[in-house]
């Protein structure tokens, strides 16, 4: 298999790391945005953009409200598949799998990394819930600040998702729309990859 180039390599945790850091100073905003897909209790997809903050030896891990749509979607299925998309390379990896919660002390690290207003705003926000007005949130955001203070603790709610893949495609722009995809495959976490070149 002519697996060269940009998608040599026997990791492809390592690859899409390269591939991210070979993005970060050529998108202009948010390299590590994702698309992330879930379903819902009657099987309609929900697709929303969210912030992907690491990817792990075997996992990418994004953080979130586990009250949102999102969470309680993932949480009822336990899977959930990303895309990773940069225009500026011409290249996106594509991701499926399980999913299970971080909220140990690697959320809380990430946690307090987060800016005040950051961590402020995860204690007000009811995420995905109807909200009455801007004012209604703002009022909130005031209630929590004086709550906590400036160093509010990560709340019970908020923590990460790490998503462990099944499946992983690279795929890079060619000529004449003739793209190369790589997909890595395998039917258990702890198999070992089938990697099969796809057509465009």
């Amino acid at each position: 298999m002519d697996r060269t180039g940009i998608f040599a390599g026997e990791d492809p945790f390592a690859i899409a790391r390269s591939w991210l850091a070979e993005a970060e100073p050529q998108e202009p905003n948010d390299p590590n945005a994702i698309a992330l897909a879930t379903v819902d209790a009657s099987g309609l997809p929900n697709v929303r953009m969210v912030l992907l903050k690491e990817i792990e030896p075997a996992a990418f891990v994004f953080y979130t409200n586990y009250g949102s749509q999102k969470a309680v979607e993932i949480e009822a299925t336990g899977k959930a598949a990303f895309v990773l998309h940069w225009k500026s390379l011409r290249r996106q990896v594509r991701v499926r799998g399980l999913v299970e919660r971080e909220e140990g002390p690697q959320a809380d690290a990430y946690y307090q990394s987060r800016s005040l207003k950051s961590r402020l705003g995860a204690w007000a926000s009811q995420q995905s819930q109807p909200l009455t007005s801007r004012a209604s949130l703002m009022a909130e955001v005031a209630r929590v600040t004086a709550r906590h203070g400036t160093n509010p603790p990560r709340p019970a709610f908020w923590g990460g998702f790490r998503i462990k893949p099944l499946e992983i495609e690279f795929w890079a722009d060619g000529s004449f729309r003739l793209h190369d995809r790589f997909r890595w495959r395998r039917e258990h976490l702890s198999d070992s990859w089938t990697i099969e070149r796809l057509h465009p």
